[in-house]
């Protein structure tokens, strides 16, 4: 039996570097103030229908569930923000800064970087109307790749404003029923021939495709880089008109994030949606609203495709896989001592194994070499003094066994 197309078995070696992202995302939304949350992976289908747009609804895994309802694994998070912010509203001041790490689902072609399911970082501000956090969401995804060691010569983030495109759609009087085809078709513009483009767009193809070709930009995008300049991140965006986003909630300043050699698919992308939270609210609530979301899987693939940061995650998925002691039984009638000294090892937070059957010493040996400790003790003729051999050096002290806390506390190779 093989998984689902598009799943993914996560092996020891796979759920550390799963785990390396994990904490490298949680740290840095940690440090700009964001703070955790999650909401249900099952929502009803009607949540994605009306707020995502019809594109989405056709990826979605969605069934009628036991009790006659109509519901779908979600396949983003914003909707679900969104209904939750509405129903607490007035439990929290404002601004909110939220991020959670989840797993998606979306029913799709599955292709390089895009899968059937994914771990995905989103991280919104709710209830903030100023420019200011236009540049400190920008900022936290520019900080969040970099803690992975990538720079500036390894991605950028495309910046655009949606009202751009729909202050023009309004100047040629468009049908706002038609807006989200015409946004779709310029989003998807880059990956589309010329042709299908511009019979999408039908009377707008000669002044879309014209501004494709120019560029264009607007006040609002100069004071978002002029923010970032002000942090010395400027380096990181550049503008670019053809960033629409496909998702129809998007109302303002949008972005998404490629790795520089246009190899791979977008890393994160996100924007304003300032309307969305009154929409899915009883009470009318209104409230300014905007986030970004990252995927793990194209992220992946830019960690591994850049010898730095694939460096730091290796020596840091070596680092959390080692253990700090192994215990090493030499005489198998002084297991019970070291079984009685080995929990209060880990009642103290260090790492320990050992052998769980009797084994010979230079087996047990090897294991403490494959598993990484920094030091063993040997339990054997010494009694009631332990050998404790630092592995690195392979110098070998005794220590009586009432002295062997004190003793390890002074190990700086060791994690407690």
């Amino acid at each position: 039996m093989q998984p689902l197309p598009g799943f993914r078995d996560f092996l020891p070696s796979d759920c550390a570097a799963r785990n390396y992202i994990f904490a490298k995302w949680r740290e840095v939304a940690c440090r700009y103030g964001f703070v955790e949350w999650d909401g249900p992976v099952l929502e009803p289908t009607e949540l994605y229908r009306k707020k995502s747009g019809n594109e989405i609804v056709g990826q979605l895994f969605n069934f009628i569930d036991k009790g006659e309802r109509e519901v779908a694994l979600r396949p983003e998070l914003t909707p679900t923000l969104g209904r939750v912010v509405a129903a607490h509203d007035r439990e929290f001041k404002k601004p909110l800064k939220w991020f959670s790490i989840g797993q998606f689902f979306r029913y799709e072609k599955q292709q390089r970087g895009r899968l059937r399911e994914h771990f995905q970082l989103n991280c919104d501000i709710i209830g903030e109307d100023s420019p200011n956090a236009d540049v400190d969401l920008v900022a936290l995804c520019v900080d969040i790749l970099r803690e992975f060691g990538l720079t500036e010569k390894d991605f950028v983030i495309r910046i655009s404003d949606r009202e751009f495109w729909t202050d023009l759609l309004r100047a040629h009087k468009i049908d706002s029923r038609a807006w989200d085809e015409i946004l779709q078709a310029i989003d998807k513009s880059e990956r589309q021939p010329r042709e299908k483009t511009a019979e999408k767009l039908g009377q707008l193809a000669g002044p879309v495709l014209k501004l494709l070709d120019q560029g264009g930009t607007s006040e609002k995008l100069d004071r978002l880089v002029e923010g970032l300049r002000e942090r010395g991140l400027a380096e990181f965006v550049n503008v670019d008109v053809r960033i629409v986003r496909g998702l129809a909630y998007y109302t303002g300043m949008v972005f998404e994030v490629f790795d520089r050699a246009g190899k791979l698919r977008a890393i994160a992308g996100g924007g304003r949606y300032d309307n969305l939270i009154a929409q899915l609210s009883d009470d009318a609530v209104s409230l300014p609203a905007l986030g970004f979301a990252m995927g793990d899987v194209v992220l992946g693939e830019l960690i591994n495709a850049t010898p730095v940061a694939r460096g730091k995650m290796e020596k840091a998925i070596a680092a959390a896989n080692k253990i700090d002691i192994y215990i090493v039984i030499a005489k198998e009638d002084r297991r019970a001592d070291a079984i009685a000294q080995l929990q209060q090892l880990r009642d103290r937070g260090y790492r320990v194994d050992y052998p769980l059957t009797a084994e010979k010493v230079a087996r047990q040996f090897q294991a403490a070499e494959d598993e990484g400790a920094s030091l063993a003790l040997l339990y054997g003729d010494e009694w009631p003094q332990i050998a404790v051999k630092d592995l690195a050096t392979g110098e070998q002290k005794l220590i009586a066994r009432e002295d062997l806390l004190a003793h390890l506390q002074g190990q700086p190779s060791l994690s407690s």
